[in-house]
């Protein structure tokens, strides 16, 4: 689009404004109509900015804005409106558009917006201009506060606005390319700035008790006004210091002039006077080609030190996101007159208003008064003003407000939020690391404060000095900044100058708490570190064996003059016994297996009198079923129960083995969540030195001294001077044997100018006599040369390799490896115990296995190398779960009565559990009748459903009869709620036919109901493959998070289709979805999933090309943290986008975060299947998340 063709409305408006004649302008009548017109167009610009680029392009600011501020400023309502239409037209592209657009179409109109901000800026670089907002700002804050209305509040702050709009605008780089000395747009913005007097109502402003609300604008103004200048040399402006300026650019010059005369001599003495056409061809010795030949050379021989096999090559494009991170704008120097005033600026605002603003820009930040990132001008204010104080005639008490322990924690305290949010977010790291840069800078100044303050004349000063060090050297947190910027500097994020400064503050905090422990005999300072409770891991084969039946029998023998003593009341009975834990997160129903485990325990203890008492306490806290005896229990019946509970081989809760990373890790203790410990200890600099021999701190050193041509003096200093510390202080001159840092010493040593930094020319002589010196024993030091070394590294290069092993081992407890006679009887004792059914393998060979004991992990991955098993999947974990409920002959004697009365009724089961006295879950009812072989499998008990007279409905017309459960309320017995979570074996109803409810999703499909049943196909899918990986199948619920997947799941013919696939209903009312049972295989699951794919055209209405949802996890512990993420998928397969077509009445989907399958062990019960939606779930859903995670749980 031509931004010169304005739209027509907006042109007549443009129009309605007035026009300029020579140096005056006419406005029109409805020129206050217009400029409001403008405003209003302004607020409903689009994305691109349309209408405020249509107003650069006719410069109607500059053209009529400008005019009408300066020749009306009488006019009071249309001064006003002026001023808020340019604070609009003038605020920042940044602020237009939010960030940097992306893509190009976007980023020219943002780059066409900056040109225009460009222009405004020249045209306000006039005295007139910055004269008539003076003026207009004097005479508002002449008001009195109960004079000034609050459109004279509002006008203030606009122009304070308009003020920081225009010095925000940045310098165009190919308009400015003039030399340092040239007044810039910026230069003179600032000059008219000053001629007007706004300098002073800032001051003012700064200053002024009653105008304390303006503090952050004033700060935000003055840090844009200083954006170019440098402190140091804002100080040193004015004090004779013109010829130290004059005579460092002649420094420099004669720099680089010698090294332009060494090139020259060098290229003299390379090439001889006499041109020669025949320069020969030489063959290089010891060079090989691409070939095994030597290098053929067919040039003269004065370039064959330029020669390499990269001439020729193309240079390889560098990634965008390896690029080095930009540098930030260079300080320029401004016109001379101009840093006289900003100067003189600095001394006034030092002397008058700096303590007192940046108290209240404080208070402000600390009370989160201020917007959002408004610290950055603190910061900055602190780094600069600190630094020309020091410069300029160091006077501690101008900035006494900034300097404190106070200051330094709130410095620390942002470094460190700005350290971790770079870290987290990727995508604005660059913005962060820049903000990064501003308080690392402001603590350097503040450490170069107190240093001045060691030199200070007055004692007092000094006195400050030593309890500001004490303070901050004695607290942790100040001494592990440095190390951990270090660490996590990435170049690509963060500038070369943050390493610059980084390395200076790094190098004077080490300079300074040296000079602080020289002094002191010792230096006592805070240490903290995260105690962590350690829990010793158990193997399996170490853990306690049954006893058998000649040693419980012996037991018994001596337990029972105890109990008989204890029934008769002669040995009283504990009385502070509880046979439940109501703290636990285990509800007290589900304790009953631990209370019968609690009086085995204490049986095979010989506590009698503890075990009858938690028998009696047990019954009277679980009642029902009569496990542990009748309410009117006598004597006899108790020493029987309590017989048969020490004979009863009750399974032992063997808490799961963790999955270790590595296999050398398997015997390590196990860590639980600890807490922060704070301690005292005795302070050792060169302990705290060693800290900084570590390859990140040498890289980041090497990397800065990469540019030491282009670094200041005192930059390569401190780097050498951290570099020596190591090498020489520390005696690990190895550490800095790295082909690098090699590279960097040659072209150091080789440099016509090496004679500027003789430091770095002394470090590299050094580190290369001490290489050469190790090289002559140890010949491997040149292979070590290509890998950044550890301390432990650089031990064994000068020790000798293996020593770290003789002295102090690995630091870790090793895996003892497999003997060749362990072997053989792990061979001998897994065929011995393959073929018996009903045992675990593993379990069994770990009963058997000699010390030293092995755990189950270690056991399987030995049987697979030796090739016994195919993998680990071959021996998948027993479920977890107790049977912990006895029979007695009585209940064995009534099991039977009732089931030969109701052999030939419809629901064999239902009527059994209607009449049996004691309530049993379905589960334990099923599994007694297959104990006791009067049913031979669990379909002989199914409900025998009739077909009714009346036809079917509509939606389950043609349907065959399938075993299924209806909802009467046998189904929902509340007898079922015992036992919920062991009732597995009774989840497999049947098993499906090819091909079943085919005709029934077809028909579901021509209805509309597309989605529920992909959801369901996609569910049905996933879990054949998660029970095909693992090995192990456990019920999956089926829950679903859309209200469509909701309203199909409560349709009655949704609900006939998945009975007819086989999957199960809730069993009770603490179930609340449906589930996959876990006796349906893979291929059975598959089968039912293409029985339901629509492979027809969609009918009309539904949506076309959905992709499947995400199926279901097998990660218990994800189902346990995250609610609502029941149905996340698998980070094994792409993640599987949903569209965001939104059908009348339903809601957008959204695609899951993947989460890994594989955290969790084998045995774990999986996550259900779900569908997550875009929106908050009700709370009706989440309270059915909550049930499902509660039934899980076990």
């Amino acid at each position: 689009m031509d931004w010169y063709m304005m739209n027509c409305e907006l042109l007549a408006t443009c129009s309605a404004l007035g026009y300029l004649e020579g140096d005056v302008y006419h406005r029109e009548p409805d020129c206050l109509e217009s400029v409001k017109d403008l405003i209003r167009y302004l607020r409903h610009e689009d994305e691109t900015r349309d209408v405020r680029q249509q107003l650069g392009a006719a410069q109607i600011l500059q053209n009529d804005l400008l005019p009408i501020l300066v020749q009306y400023p009488q006019d009071k309502v249309l001064f006003d409106a002026v001023i808020r239409l340019m604070v609009n037209l003038t605020q920042p592209a940044l602020l237009c558009f939010g960030k940097v657009p992306p893509d190009a179409t976007s980023r020219h109109h943002f780059l066409q917006v900056l040109s225009y901000l460009q222009a405004y800026k020249e045209a306000f670089a006039s005295e007139k201009v910055f004269g008539v907002l003076s003026e207009k700002l004097y005479n508002l804050l002449q008001l009195d506060w109960e004079q000034r209305q609050e459109e004279d509040t509002l006008l203030i702050e606009r122009i304070l606005l308009l003020v920081r709009n225009v010095l925000h605008v940045p310098p165009d780089p190919m308009e400015e390319q003039g030399v340092d000395g040239d007044a810039s747009v910026h230069d003179r913005v600032l000059w008219a700035l000053h001629i007007s007097g706004m300098d002073d109502l800032l001051k003012f402003l700064a200053s002024a008790q009653v105008e304390q609300q303006w503090a952050l604008h004033v700060l935000e103004i003055i840090s844009l006004m200083f954006r170019d200048q440098s402190p140091e040399e804002l100080a040193a402006l004015g004090q004779g210091q013109a010829a130290a300026e004059h005579g460092e650019d002649t420094r420099e010059l004669e720099t680089l002039r010698q090294r332009e005369l060494a090139e020259k001599r060098a290229r003299a003495l390379q090439r001889p006077s006499r041109h020669s056409r025949f320069g020969g061809s030489y063959l290089l010795q010891g060079l090989k080609a691409i070939g095994d030949r030597d290098v053929v050379f067919h040039k003269g021989l004065h370039n064959l030190k330029s020669y390499s096999h990269d001439l020729g090559k193309e240079t390889r494009r560098v990634p965008r996101r390896r690029q080095a991170a930009p540098e930030a704008e260079h300080p320029r120097r401004s016109a001379r007159n101009v840093r006289l005033f900003l100067r003189r600026f600095c001394q006034d605002f030092l002397e008058g208003c700096y303590n007192r603003l940046m108290l209240l820009v404080k208070d402000q930040l600390v009370r989160e008064k201020a917007q959002q990132h408004d610290e950055t001008y603190y910061l900055w204010a602190t780094a600069f003003f600190m630094a020309f104080n020091r410069r300029r005639g160091f006077r501690p008490e101008l900035v006494s407000e900034t300097v404190g322990v106070r200051a330094f924690h709130f410095i620390e305290q942002n470094l460190t939020t700005y350290y971790e949010m770079a870290l987290m977010d990727k995508k604005e790291a660059v913005t962060w690391a820049r903000r990064m840069h501003l308080a690392l800078k402001a603590y350097q100044e503040l450490l170069r404060t107190v240093q001045e303050m060691d030199r200070s004349p007055e004692q007092a000063v000094r006195d400050s000095s030593q309890v500001i060090k004490s303070n901050i050297f004695y607290m942790m947190e100040y001494r592990e900044l440095f190390l951990a910027l270090f660490r996590k500097f990435d170049e690509t994020k963060q500038p070369r100058s943050f390493l610059r400064d980084l390395v200076e503050t790094a190098h004077l905090f080490l300079r300074m708490l040296e000079h602080f422990c020289r002094g002191r005999t010792s230096l006592v300072v805070q240490s903290k570190r995260v105690r962590r409770r350690k829990k010793p891991r158990t193997p399996a084969a170490l853990a306690p064996q049954p006893p058998s039946a000649a040693e419980l029998e012996e037991l018994w023998a001596g337990l029972a003059p105890q109990l008989q003593a204890c029934l008769q009341g002669e040995v009283p009975l504990p009385e502070d016994v509880v046979p439940f834990d109501a703290a636990s997160e285990t509800p007290v129903e589900e304790q009953r297996a631990e209370a019968l485990l609690r009086i085995q325990g204490c049986l095979q203890d010989t506590q009698a009198p503890q075990a009858l008492r938690l028998l009696r306490s047990a019954r009277d806290v679980w009642p029902e079923g009569d496990v542990f005896g009748p309410p009117d229990a006598e004597p006899p019946e108790e020493t029987r129960l309590l017989r048969e509970i020490l004979f009863a081989p009750l399974p032992r809760h063997v808490p799961p083995e963790a999955e270790e990373p590595e296999e050398e890790e398997e015997e390590d203790e196990e860590e639980e969540e600890g807490t922060v410990q704070v301690s005292e200890k005795e302070f050792n600099f060169l302990d705290y030195l060693k800290r900084f021999a570590c390859t990140p701190v040498v890289r980041a050193l090497v990397l800065l001294l990469r540019g030491y041509a282009r670094n200041s003096p005192r930059t390569n200093h401190c780097a050498a001077r951290l570099l020596h510390r190591l090498a020489r202080d520390l005696h690990m001159e190895a550490l800095l044997f790295q082909l690098s840092l090699f590279a960097l010493f040659h072209r150091l040593l080789s440099d016509p100018a090496a004679s500027a930094h003789q430091e770095l020319v002394a470090l590299a002589k050094f580190v290369l006599g001490k290489f050469f010196a190790l090289a002559a024993t140890n010949k491997k030091v040149f292979v070590e040369l290509l890998f950044w070394k550890s301390p432990a590294a650089v031990r064994e290069m000068t020790e000798g390799y293996g020593s770290l092993q003789g002295e102090e081992g690995t630091g870790r407890s090793r895996v003892p490896p497999w003997t060749p006679q362990e072997e053989q009887e792990l061979r001998d004792l897994y065929w011995k115990y393959k073929e018996v059914e009903g045992e675990d393998v593993i379990a069994a060979i770990l009963a058997h296995l000699p010390a030293p004991g092995r755990t189950r992990r270690q056991v399987v991955k030995q049987l697979v190398r030796l090739g016994l098993a195919s993998s680990a999947k071959d021996f998948p974990r027993e479920r977890k779960g107790t049977h912990l409920v006895l029979w007695t002959q009585e209940q064995e004697e009534e099991l039977v009565r009732l089931f030969e009365e109701f052999q030939g009724s419809e629901d064999i089961l239902g009527n059994i559990m209607k009449h049996l006295t004691a309530r049993r879950s379905r589960a334990r009812v099923v599994e007694k009748l297959l104990g006791l072989g009067l049913v031979s499998e669990r379909k002989e008990l199914y409900k025998k459903r009739r077909r009714k007279g009346r036809g079917p409905g509509p939606g389950v017309a043609g349907a065959p009869a399938v075993p299924a459960r209806d909802s009467s309320a046998e189904d929902r017995d509340s007898e079922e709620e015992e036992d919920e979570a062991e009732e597995g074996p009774m989840e497999e109803y049947w098993a499906p036919k090819e091909g079943a409810g085919q005709g029934l999703a077809h028909r579901l499909h021509q209805e509309g109901l597309v989605r529920p049943l992909r959801w369901l196909e996609n569910c049905l899918r996933r879990t054949a493959g998660d029970r095909e990986e693992d090995g192990v199948s456990h019920p999956v619920p089926l829950v679903p998070l859309s209200e469509e997947n909701e309203d199909a799941m409560e349709d009655r013919r949704f609900q006939a289709l998945l009975l007819q696939l086989g999957l199960r209903p809730p069993a009770s009312e603490q179930e609340s979805f449906w589930r996959i049972p876990a006796a349906l295989t893979p291929q059975q699951l598959r089968r039912a999933a293409a029985s339901i794919a629509h492979h027809g055209p969609d009918p009309p209405g539904s949506p076309q090309g959905l992709l499947e949802p995400p199926g279901c996890p097998q990660d218990p512990d994800l189902a346990e943290q995250l609610p609502a993420g029941l149905g996340s998928d698998s980070e094994s397969e792409e993640p599987v986008p949903v569209p965001s077509l939104v059908q009348p009445g339903t809601k957008r989907r959204r695609e899951l975060d993947s989460e890994d399958e594989d955290d969790g062990s084998s045995g774990a019960e999986p996550a259900p299947c779900s569908q997550e939606d875009e929106e908050p779930q009700p709370q009706g859903r989440r309270k059915r998340i909550r049930r499902v995670e509660e039934e899980e749980e076990d």
